[in-house]
């Protein structure tokens, strides 16, 4: 076969959806149809582009740099023949972007370059979720990721929209030697004497969510450290023994460091797109949710802990 943009199209709805069935059922094909034309495309490349699980589709390596390369030719498709207004370029001002502390931040931006070229971010970071909306709601940015937690879901007006993007549990960092360090997974109330590393509040509901957790396990911490800088310095200071912390799952250890997941998933955090939208058309607003996304699933690739907690706990049939 000759390869045509429908068949990048194809490539993309599927890492976009994560699963052939979603994917078809978002571009209107049958899911055998779709299947198909998979197996197709890679035929045509000689190597596989997703692997195939219980709980969905992901990229190989290789196909991180095919689909990479497919929105890129997209994006420039769609702009052929595009002219700017006349006085547009001058008048055109960066989308401002903020960001609470989540990584998928970096392969957002990339995503958005790759899907709108002619886009431009001015990107700032803000700790605090109800700092991100106060700056919405004022003007002073025009979209952000946020984070809020269950039955704390993040609260704004009517000139603010927001979308969730994954809602995901959170793990526990703890020394390479540590008696527990050998488990599959760690009890909250196993951890009772630990010294904590903990970020400050965030105006969404963090440390409480932490706090009522460890009150559901039996116990009150009685070190907290408060710590919002640096990870490498972080994990220095966890492989060092002083304490524990409570992690973003896609967080990549360093030597000495385990990361793994807590029995019984007591605490979850959700990141959210929030934006304005008197500022941001449905277009901006559908590629920086796809690329948000995107960005995350390609951080599940690169943490092994978390696919296996995945695989463990969410065992869906069929791709």
């Amino acid at each position: 076969m000759e390869l045509e943009l429908r068949h990048l199209r194809v490539l993309c709805a599927i890492a976009d959806a994560g699963s052939v069935g979603r994917a078809a059922a978002e571009l209107g094909y049958s899911q055998p149809a779709m299947s198909t034309q998979l197996r197709r495309i890679e035929r045509y490349f000689g190597e596989s582009i997703f692997e195939r699980g219980s709980t969905g589709v992901r990229l190989t390596p290789y196909g991180f740099e095919v689909v990479a390369q497919a929105r890129d030719v997209l994006a420039r498709a769609d702009a052929i023949g595009r002219r700017p207004a006349a006085g547009a370029a001058s008048e055109r001002r960066p989308l401002r972007v903020a960001a609470t502390n989540s990584p998928m931040l970096a392969g957002m931006v990339s995503g958005l370059r790759s899907r709108l070229p002619d886009v431009s971010l001015a990107v700032s970071s803000v700790y605090a979720s109800s700092r991100i909306v106060e700056l919405l709601e004022d003007g002073v940015v025009d979209a952000a990721i946020a984070a809020d937690y269950p039955g704390r879901e993040l609260e704004h007006s009517d000139t603010v929209a927001h979308r969730g993007i994954v809602t995901e549990p959170t793990f526990v960092a703890l020394p390479s030697r540590h008696p527990l360090a050998q488990r599959t997974q760690i009890a909250l109330a196993d951890l009772a004497d630990e010294a904590w590393f903990l970020t400050p509040d965030d105006g969404a509901g963090w440390p409480g969510v932490f706090y009522t957790a460890c009150a559901a396990a039996g116990f009150t911490p009685t070190t907290v450290h408060e710590f919002l800088g640096d990870q490498q310095q972080l994990q220095g200071m966890i492989a060092d023994g002083l304490g524990v912390a409570v992690v973003q799952p896609t967080m990549r250890p360093l030597p000495h460091v385990v990361v793994k997941p807590l029995a019984g998933t007591p605490l979850w955090c959700r990141y959210v797109l929030a934006w304005r939208r008197a500022a941001v058309p449905e277009e901006l607003v559908d590629a920086l949710f796809q690329s948000a996304a995107d960005a995350h699933r390609q951080l599940v690739t690169q943490s092994p802990h978390l696919r296996t907690w995945a695989a463990r706990m969410w065992s869906v049939p069929g791709a």
